[in-house]
């Protein structure tokens, strides 16, 4: 190196300073220029035209990027990831066809761009001076800038109207992904900054722990009533909703901690003394026979005993029942029954049907049962309905078919706004027969409070020497219009009509039909216990010349 050359070189390294910011600003000002006209453009109604001549058109050899290329941050492809736009601009050369050669105006006017794949103007040639003066040297070669991403800020807008597509920016003008899909991108504010990435959906296991605390699923009553059917009774139950047969005690302390828990069955144990019955039984249910199924299994035993008029009874016996849940008000149950009947204690020896059944009789039962049952309440209904079906098949000591029909209706004749003070109107009819080889104790009988009321436990029925046979067929009936006194509807009153008869073979003799109209009340106590008191005065209008009449009726139960 000459001399006059080191001392130009600090010239030189100045100029070449001065060349080198001066490019990186005329390129960044262009880049921004660029984007700004890209983003600020509205997208005419036909898409982006030819950038050169301003007619729609696509300039030849290119052609539009297609609609799985990106032109918005809310654009959906596959996978919802977005792909960097293709290097060369808004087009990009049609299949099979070279690119043209040249410079395209941009969009907002300035110095002509090149197209994708046309020859570099400046790289490898002599750099001009910018003020003018004579290549001294020979140019650095420039790099290709990186693929910038055709990607705008996004556009926020009111939400569409129903059924309506959203128009997002971009090139292409394409829709937006419908709000309520998984895979709608996200605005990226950094997409100028790096690339941007969309909402990639997956399934991921996440651990929970889900504490759950058993609210109270045992009950254990103590109560008592007084019946103008049955005397006076005391009770006791026991019952566990969440019982489990197969949870057997670990040790003394886990008797009380869990044992017989958990399995969602039914156990209800319950112990009635009386003064005229005496009933204990003992029953486990299982509500889902199959896991959760609509089948059901029942399993119970029984002892009872019972002092009429003309005889004592007693019942010691077990049952199994298999039930179907067919929707939620229909269900189909059969049943199989076994048990020792005792009579004993009669009050004459000289009818033979009661000298025919003194002692142990084996009795055995098949039941299949077909129950609708809309009801809003067991104790005190007020709409709905109960429909019953009843067909037993008994053999043992006696073979004989026995069939049953049960129906009420209740009609809502009026409520409160509030839907209190209801008026209801009530119809019941009982139908029944049993066949000829029916023995005494399994008979048909009528009267008293739970049948016919105006009569007598068992005293609207046939009798032989002064004893209560009852018979093989029944048909009892009733109407009854129930309204409340209270605004609390503490206090209901009744009107009703009882009408009806048993036979003692299967016929209805008009001579015998009972007819009692009445008045009664009812008292809610919720302290007593879910059954309301009842209090009936009926006056028999129609009776036979041997029935048992009597005009006040009641049931009171308390249980706690």
């Amino acid at each position: 190196m000459n001399p006059m050359q080191v001392r130009n070189l600090p010239q030189r390294i100045q100029t070449t300073s001065r060349i080198v910011r001066r490019s990186l600003l005329a390129s960044l000002i262009g880049f921004t220029c660029s984007c700004s006209t890209v983003l600020g453009q509205n997208v005419p109604p036909g898409g982006f035209g030819n950038p050169n001549i301003g007619s729609g058109a696509v300039p030849n050899g290119y052609a539009p990027l297609g609609a799985n290329n990106v032109g918005s941050p809310y654009t959906s492809i596959q996978n919802g990831v977005v792909q960097p736009a293709p290097g060369g601009g808004i087009y990009q050369p049609a299949p099979g066809s070279q690119p043209p050669q040249g410079n395209a105006i941009p969009f907002g006017g300035g110095q002509p761009l090149p197209y994708a794949g046309a020859p570099q103007p400046y790289a490898g040639s002599p750099a001009q001076p910018i003020d003018g003066g004579t290549p001294s040297y020979t140019a650095q070669p420039m790099y290709t800038p990186q693929p910038s991403y055709s990607v705008q800020q996004p556009a926020y807008a009111p939400p569409p109207s129903n059924n309506q597509l959203m128009i997002g920016p971009g090139p292409m003008n394409q829709p937006m992904a419908p709000l309520n899909q998984p895979w709608q991108l996200e605005p990226n504010p950094g997409f100028m900054l790096s690339e941007p990435f969309g909402y990639n959906p997956r399934i991921r296991d996440v651990p929970l722990d889900v504490y759950a605390q058993e609210g109270q699923t045992g009950r254990f009553s103590l109560g008592g009533s007084v019946n103008s059917d049955l005397g006076v009774a005391g009770q006791v139950i026991l019952e566990e909703r969440n019982f489990d047969i197969l949870a057997w005690p670990n040790s003394r302390a886990g008797l009380l901690n869990g044992a017989f828990r958990g399995g969602g069955q039914n156990f209800r144990m319950e112990l009635m003394p009386g003064n005229r019955v005496q009933r204990y039984t003992l029953n486990w249910t299982e509500p889902n026979l199959f896991g959760y199924s609509p089948f059901s299994l029942s399993v119970g035993g029984f002892y009872f005993t019972r002092i009429f008029r003309d005889w004592t009874e007693q019942r010691l016996g077990g049952r199994v029942a298999v039930g179907y849940e067919i929707t939620p008000d229909l269900s189909l149950t059969t049943e199989l029954k076994g048990e020792d009947v005792k009579v004993f204690d009669p009050v004459i020896n000289t009818l033979p049907a009661l000298n025919r059944v003194l002692g142990s009789n084996d009795l055995y039962t098949g039941r299949v049962r077909l129950a609708h049952n809309t009801r809003d309440s067991p104790f005190l209904p007020t709409e709905g309905h109960l429909l019953e079906l009843i067909y037993d098949q008994n053999f043992g000591e006696f073979d004989f078919p026995r069939g049953q029909v049960n129906w009420s209706k209740y009609f809502l004749v009026r409520e409160r706004a509030d839907q209190t003070g209801r008026h209801t109107f009530t119809t019941a009819m009982r139908l029944g027969f049993s066949g000829s080889d029916t023995p005494l104790f399994e008979n048909f009988f009528a009267g008293g409070f739970s049948t016919l009321r105006g009569f007598n436990f068992r005293g609207a029925g046939p009798v032989e020497q002064g004893v209560q046979v009852g018979g093989r067929f029944q048909f009892l009936g009733s109407f009854e219009y129930m309204f409340p006194i209270t605004a609390d509807d503490m206090l209901r009153m009744v009107a009703f009509v009882d009408y009806g008869t048993v036979e003692k073979d299967i016929e209805i003799n008009w001579d015998n039909f009972r007819v009692a109209p009445g008045l009664g009340f009812r008292v809610a106590i919720p302290a007593l216990g879910p059954a309301p008191l009842a209090f009936d005065f009926a006056v028999p209008l129609a009776y036979a010349e041997n029935d048992d009449r009597q005009v006040f009726s009641f049931s009171m139960g308390v249980t706690r």
